[in-house]
């Protein structure tokens, strides 16, 4: 599986152990600091690399030591990095996430060089994968984001669409271009029930589908996903594994549910194998924790226990 993801590329800095903001200047003592790639295109093709996908990156970072620091993590798993152009008026976007004791991380964000790529800086190689994950398009705005995708699948891609914003129905309506060349939009619940006004996650994500989307595959958390399509209605229950910080998870189960797709697994078992991969990120910190490959989650569904 040729996989070009593209669009949002971060470095997180996760801080483990933080009980509150100290006054003035003065310092506190935490457990762990650790910097991961990450990102609803960088943090997705990370864990796809890991999961067997043969991935390159398209985006926009920094002329800075944040994007060395990126762009040496990303290639660390196997990633193609050449296709994140850099611009040298902007930073490299990246995410400070301070995990309180109660699991908690409210996070401080700068967008950075995100917020500067179009499709101007993309290389016409990308539309060359099997499969084209556009992260964040919502930086790009439908018209653009859908003729990425558009033009994906002239090439005989498949696609997939992430967004990063809070659901909202004005996002939506900014994104809309882009739902209908979607083979697969990967929201989490908040923004299916932002998106749509629903009470319900199904209802909502039906109306997703009805907007264009070919499949909805949804995450929430500790209850697992849920996957709806015009004719379908798929749920799996998360596994339960000690968590020690949720950050890109959605982005592994992204990673895990496409990967499946592309192996040729059933809408079930492909979200099955995202919960696993997310399940993998919950355990650590920052999607390249531990060691894990496509072999060690299909072990850890065999054996690990639902919720």
């Amino acid at each position: 599986m040729r996989v070009s993801v593209v669009g949002v590329h971060v470095l997180d800095t996760h801080v483990i152990g933080v009980e509150s903001i100290p006054e003035g200047s003065d310092g506190q003592l935490v457990e762990t600091i650790r910097m991961s790639a990450a990102g609803t295109a960088g943090g997705t093709g990370l864990v796809l690399a890991r999961l067997g996908a043969d991935v390159s990156s398209y985006g926009a970072v920094g002329d800075d030591m944040t994007a060395v620091t990126l762009l040496a993590l990303l290639a660390e798993e196997g990633v193609d990095v050449t296709g994140l152009v850099r611009k040298e008026e902007h930073q490299t976007s990246a995410s400070v996430i301070p995990v309180r004791p109660s699991g908690e991380r409210p996070a401080w964000h700068c967008i950075g060089a995100n917020g500067a790529f179009t499709l101007d800086d993309l290389d016409p190689a990308a539309h060359l994968a099997d499969h084209v994950h556009l992260g964040g398009p919502e930086f790009l705005g439908g018209e653009a984001a859908g003729q990425l995708l558009a033009a994906a699948r002239t090439a005989g891609a498949t696609t997939s669409l992430d967004v990063l914003a809070p659901g909202d129905p004005d996002m939506l309506a900014w994104i809309a271009d882009a739902l209908p060349h979607a083979d697969y939009l990967l929201p989490n619940d908040e923004q299916v029930l932002g998106f749509t006004g629903a009470t319900d996650l199904a209802e909502g994500a039906r109306a997703l589908v009805a907007a264009g989307a070919g499949c909805v595959a949804v995450t929430q958390g500790a209850r697992g996903a849920l996957v709806v399509t015009a004719d379908e209605v798929v749920e799996v229950p998360a596994y339960a594994v000690d968590v020690v910080d949720t950050t890109g998870c959605g982005d592994a189960f992204s990673a895990g549910f496409l990967r499946g797709r592309s192996l040729g697994r059933s809408l079930a078992d492909s979200a099955r194998l995202g919960c696993a991969a997310a399940a993998q990120v919950a355990s650590g910190l920052g999607t390249d924790a531990g060691t894990y490959d496509l072999a060690s989650v299909e072990a850890f569904m065999g054996t690990a226990p639902t919720r």
